[in-house]
């Protein structure tokens, strides 16, 4: 094969190498990953992509394509080393314990080469651990290599089971939700840049986020993780993640590509239960506003976001059948692909067969999983059972060409993110790059620019924010070490000048394996009020809420000398704005209900449309 095959021979890309020969040919290397001692087109780099996904897919058997089609979270050993000996998987009480497979045989029996990690071991380990992960797949037949993914990782939720990731050294920003609060596209896009940028130096290659879902319904346990009720808002700073993650012209070997979920939006859950939960199975339209809820999708397929992930709701009477999304023939081929035109994956939310399979209750796994194939998915979330998906074809259910399609999509993400020829990283650059001060200072300026200040105003008619330095202040749920470093700290409310108090916005949970996810009363209710009103009537207070959902606050809009909203800040961000180190500059991303009986009466796809709302979308002072 001569120079003349290729229009304009591409840079000669790094090849590392640990259980494949290297070929060199006209002074070129090549990784001869199936180890036949010739060059392949698939192995060459300089061919385009189409055509190397073209000899790969004709080089493979079922199984190993069907081996694409799964996205289970694989466990890891001691000091980054494969785990082979996974413990037993309870998901809820009334499913059978699931039994995780160990490394190798996922890897080399199941040929599974998408994986999540949700480990928050530091970024070294996680750096050496991707690294013998892909020394094993390096020994398979073709020596596919993995992509790693991740929920995020970035911020301050830690969630046990699902959504998110300790941040650990990683650097710390204030959620989605957040970012935007602070408005700002090019903060988001940077942001993304420095994210993508930790992500790639241990490893992991798909982020799986951004959530483009709207906040409409305030009830809803996942908002913290959106960019709020506003449509526009949401689209513009969807797509500048996706850019900053991906970069602008989409995939390439510095990208770490997006799964931007939950489409076709997530956020209008019937009374705020998450679909986790099979009584919050049900998405409803009540202002018939679903469009509305595309609009950041359109933005994200725009940016070209590389994956997107639907939920496990149903749309209640919208589409010709109930069904979860993942199971939707409406809404994956007849909206996503034919629609709007998205050719990129697929990829169904986590165990959409086994824990959540909403409106198909009554199939079997098998039958689960032919449905949401045929309904347009690549992918399956969370599941390690691609024997299912070979049996269906071997039976004539599902055509060996519809399992090449979703292959083919999968492989294509591969080659752009520059995997077949280097999936390796150095653990120690990881060290250097993950949390570093250039990028701590960045996160830490966002958080303070996030934060909103809701009221303002002392007894006199004065403002009580600024604090001056001589102020003596009562402080809860706050680091009396970092509250000194501001001003004189004491322990006896009696003889404090000014109370700052950090609060959480109420919240009921579930029951089962999901139960972390918050949904029900927004209010300030009993002895948490009680004493936040004692405190109030005895001194200027300044209370902080974290606001990972709409709280409904009357009381406190009306007896707090001060009210700052945060999105995930540190406790030094905070005593910044309260002490006038930094301006605040936060605008509210969605409104503040003024009661929960005007959270009841408002419809749950529509967005700021509670009665008379004690903050609208979009308010926030300055000093």
């Amino acid at each position: 094969m001569g120079k003349h095959r290729y229009e304009k021979t591409p840079s000669q890309p790094e090849i590392v190498a640990r259980n494949a020969p290297i070929l060199e040919i006209d002074g070129l290397q090549f990784k001869d990953l199936n180890k036949n001692g010739r060059l392949d087109p698939y192995e060459d780099w300089r061919r385009p992509v189409e055509e190397r996904v073209d000899d790969l897919l004709s080089q493979m058997t079922l199984e190993e394509k069907a081996g694409l089609m799964v996205h289970p979270a694989l466990g890891m050993g001691e000091k980054g080393s494969l785990l082979e000996e996974p413990p037993a998987f309870p998901p809820a009480p009334d499913v059978p314990v699931v039994r995780r497979p160990a490394t190798t045989e996922a890897i080399l029996d199941k040929n599974i080469r998408h994986v999540l990690t949700r480990s928050s071991e530091p970024p070294e380990i996680l750096a050496t651990w991707n690294n013998n992960l892909q020394a094993l797949a390096e020994r398979s037949r073709l020596g596919i290599p993995v992509t790693i993914s991740s929920d995020p990782r970035n911020g301050f939720r830690h969630d046990p089971n699902a959504t998110s990731v300790r941040a650990g050294v990683f650097s710390q920003w204030p959620e989605p939700i957040g970012l935007a609060a602070t408005g700002d596209a090019d903060l988001v896009e940077q942001f993304g840049a420095i994210a993508a940028q930790e992500y790639r130096a241990t490893g992991i290659r798909t982020a799986l986020h951004p959530m483009a879902d709207l906040a409409t319904e305030p009830r809803w346990g996942r908002i913290v993780g959106t960019f709020g009720e506003d449509a526009e808002l949401s689209a513009e700073l969807t797509a500048a993640y996706i850019r900053g993650f991906q970069g602008k012209d989409g995939l390439d070997p510095n990208s770490v590509a997006t799964m931007t979920k939950h489409f076709p939006g997530g956020g209008p859950q019937r009374k705020g239960f998450d679909p986790h939960h099979d009584y919050g199975k049900e998405q409803v339209y009540p202002g018939n506003n679903f469009d509305y809820h595309l609009i950041p999708f359109k933005a994200a397929i725009e940016a070209k976001t590389a994956q997107m992930m639907p939920y496990y709701g149903i749309p209640v009477d919208v589409t010709s059948e109930n069904v979860g999304m993942g199971f939707n023939k409406d809404i994956l081929t007849g909206l996503l692909r034919e629609k709007l035109g998205f050719d990129g994956v697929i990829c169904t939310d986590w165990l959409i067969t086994s824990m959540m399979p909403w409106g198909v209750e009554d199939l079997s796994p098998e039958e689960r999983t032919k449905k949401a194939i045929e309904a347009g998915a690549d992918q399956f979330g969370g599941d390690h059972t691609p024997e299912i998906i070979v049996a269906l074809v071997e039976n004539g259910e599902i055509s060996q060409a519809r399992i090449d399609e979703s292959a083919r999509r999968l492989l294509r993400d591969k080659f752009r993110l520059g995997l077949f020829e280097n999936p390796y990283v150095d653990p120690e650059r990881a060290k250097r790059i993950v949390g570093n001060d250039e990028f701590q200072a960045a996160a830490d300026l966002a958080q303070r620019k996030s934060i909103v200040l809701l009221k303002n105003k002392a007894a006199d008619g004065g403002k009580t924010l600024p604090l001056s330095r001589e102020t003596r202040i009562y402080i809860e749920n706050i680091n009396p070490a970092v509250a000194a470093e501001y001003s004189t700290v004491v322990e006896d409310l009696a003889n404090a000048d000014v109370a700052i108090l950090r609060v959480n916005t109420p919240f009921e949970t579930g029951t089962g394996f999901f139960r972390f996810i918050h949904h029900g009363n927004l209010a300030f209710q009993g002895e948490e009020l009680a004493h936040l009103q004692q405190i109030m009537r005895t001194k200027p207070t300044v209370v902080s809420i974290y606001l990972d959902r709409p709280a409904v606050i009357p009381e406190i809009a009306q007896n707090a000398a001060a009210i700052l909203g945060t999105f995930g800040a540190s406790d030094q961000a905070l005593l910044d704005i309260a002490f006038g180190k930094f301006i605040p500059t936060g605008k509210l991303p969605f409104e503040l209900p003024s009661s929960m009986a005007a959270v009841e009466r408002q419809k749950e796809d529509v967005p700021y449309d509670s009665e008379n709302p004690l903050f609208a979308f979009g308010f926030g002072l300055t000093y």
